[in-house]
Order: structure tokens, then C-alpha cells, then sequence
């Protein structure tokens, strides 16, 4: 028992101080970290309000009373990053959780069933055959523009990529010793999937879920900027960049500034998911903007199996 509890225990200080020397972590983490805090502290310590107009201030540069300028409303730009920061931020986090929830209930399910398997797959297969852009926007405009429409339609877009992914795991686990002993033993469908499945697809998860949150955010502000994300004048970057494209002339700050938010945010996303695939699998050691630009391009092209581009 000693042993077996000394094991165990050196497996977690070794991955845990895998985790805290993984550069791609704590960078990443650093910056949503960084950004979450300034969103949810800077706008009431600095009495900011995204929704305040001031016509006699419209499209005003960068100044210490403004310290990112105004709007074509004049509406304080940095207020309305800070507010769309949390916008985005709370948005991507529900819909990884919900995809998630639904996704692993329905690849361990189907994994364990093979009638379930055959439908519950083949309407997977049909949803991932559309770009994840192409259908958020035609299942926003059949809900309608608000966040919990938009929270469902791209719950909707996810679930089937994790769903196949958590299934391939939980059939390759349904094969490992200790859950052939569980059967033997009389254990369950439940039991199993509960205490032996369930436990060990959330590795694979993780890693997932970050690059789920990342593309979140950039389809999100996609579908503001075309009018089929959060209504207006709700503070969103894609709203940003929506207002900004008309003054970008004169105002190009504005797209700048709302640009290097969503890209700081991704790119953070993306060293996050990628510092957990090197601390669950070393061997799939991944390049530096090659995971980046993989998720991006998988947004406009259809997905085969295993979510990625075909």
C-alpha cells in the first residue's frame, strides 16, 4: 500500500513539475490569466462603462483620457475591449462546458452501443461535414442573434468532434486489462463507464476543450462582425471590428486594437493546448504556430473523424 501511494504521488509531482517548467503554459496561462483579471476588475475600478456615448468625442486617437480613443459613437474604446474580453471569455467557457457535458455522454454512449453508435455517428458525421463558420452562421440565423441562442448554436457545432473523440478513446479503453476485469467481475455498464471510461477521457479532453475555447472566440467574433453574433450595441470585438471597418480610414486603431485582442487571446489558447498535449503525450510534441494555424484553417473547411481539416 506505501508503495503503491508513493507511486502514485511521484506521478503527480512529476506531472505537475512537467507543468509548471512547460514554458507554453505558463505563458499562456499568463495571459488569459492577465486578461480575465483586467476584465473583471480594471472597468469598475476605473468607473468604465462600454455603453456610454459621447457624440461630442467620436473617433478620438488614443489619450490619457482615452487611453485606446473612442468609437464612431464615442464610446470608450478601451472600455468596450475590456467588456467584449469578458463577453468572449465567458461565452467560450460555456460552450466548452456544454459541449463537453453532451459530447462525452454521447461518445462513451455510442461506445458502448452499437445502434446508438450507428445513428448517434452518422449525424456526427453530417454536422462535421460543414465547415464549423458555415454552420454556426446558418444555426444562428435560424435561432437568432442573443448569447443564449448563439451559446447553443456553437455547443452544437462542437459536440460531434468530441463526441468522436472520446468514443475512439473510450473503445480502445474497453479494451485495456483493468476494464475486461471490471466486466468479469460483474461490474456494470454504468459502473464502468462512470469509474473506468469517464476518468480516463479527460486527458484527451482537456486538450480539446482548449482549442474548442479558442476557435469560440474567433467564430463568435466572426459572426458579430457579420451581424449574426451579440446584438449591438452589446460590447463584443466583433462588434469592434463591425463599427471599426466604416472609419478604418480615419480611425484605424479600432480594428488594430480589437485584431490584436482576439489574436493574443488564441494564440494563448492554442500554447495552452498545446503545452497539455506535451504533458499527455511527449511523442506529440507539437511545433511553435503549427497547431495555431491548423485549428484556424479547420474553422472554413469541412472535418473528417477526428475534427481536424480534411
Amino acid at each position: 500500500m506505501t508503495v503503491t501511494i508513493n507511486t502514485i504521488t511521484g506521478q503527480h509531482r512529476s506531472t505537475f513539475s512537467r507543468a509548471i517548467h512547460n514554458p507554453r503554459l505558463l505563458i499562456g496561462f499568463g495571459i488569459i490569466g492577465s486578461m480575465a483579471l483586467a476584465a473583471s476588475v480594471l472597468p469598475p475600478l476605473l468607473g468604465l462603462d462600454p455603453l456610454s456615448v459621447d457624440p461630442l468625442n467620436r473617433l478620438k486617437p488614443p489619450s490619457s483620457a482615452h487611453l485606446l480613443g473612442t468609437d464612431n459613437f464615442g464610446r470608450d474604446l478601451a472600455a468596450r475591449i475590456l467588456a467584449g474580453a469578458s463577453t468572449s471569455l465567458r461565452l467560450a467557457a460555456s460552450v466548452t462546458l456544454m459541449a463537453a457535458a453532451v459530447g462525452v455522454g454521447i461518445g462513451i454512449l455510442a461506445s458502448f452501443s452499437r445502434s446508438l453508435d450507428h445513428v448517434l455517428m452518422r449525424i456526427c458525421d453530417g454536422l462535421m461535414a460543414i465547415p464549423a463558420l458555415l454552420l454556426a452562421v446558418a444555426l444562428t440565423a435560424t435561432f437568432g442573434p442573443n448569447f443564449s441562442n448563439l451559446l447553443i448554436a456553437l455547443s452544437i457545432v462542437f459536440v460531434p468532434g468530441i463526441a468522436r473523440l472520446v468514443r475512439a478513446r473510450a473503445l480502445a479503453l474497453r479494451s485495456e486489462t483493468f476494464v475486461e476485469a471490471a466486466v468479469a467481475m460483474g461490474a456494470s455498464n454504468l459502473h464502468i463507464m462512470v469509474r473506468h471510461i469517464f476518468p480516463n477521457v479527460l486527458s484527451v479532453l482537456a486538450v480539446q476543450a482548449t482549442f474548442i475555447f479558442a476557435e469560440t472566440i474567433v467564430i463568435e467574433a466572426a459572426l458579430s462582425f457579420l451581424g449574426a453574433g451579440v446584438p449591438p450595441p452589446g460590447p463584443s470585438w466583433g462588434n469592434i471590428l463591425y463599427d471599426g471597418k466604416a472609419a478604418i480610414a480615419k480611425a484605424p486603431y479600432m480594428v488594430l486594437f480589437a485584431s490584436t485582442a482576439i489574436v493574443m487571446t488564441v494564440v494563448a489558447l492554442t500554447l495552452i493546448g498545446d503545452g497539455l498535449r506535451d504533458l499527455v503525450d511527449p511523442s506529440m510534441r507539437a511545433q511553435p504556430g503549427v497547431g495555431m494555424i491548423r485549428r484556424l484553417f479547420n474553422l472554413v473547411s469541412p472535418r473528417s473523424r477526428n475534427g481536424e481539416p480534411v
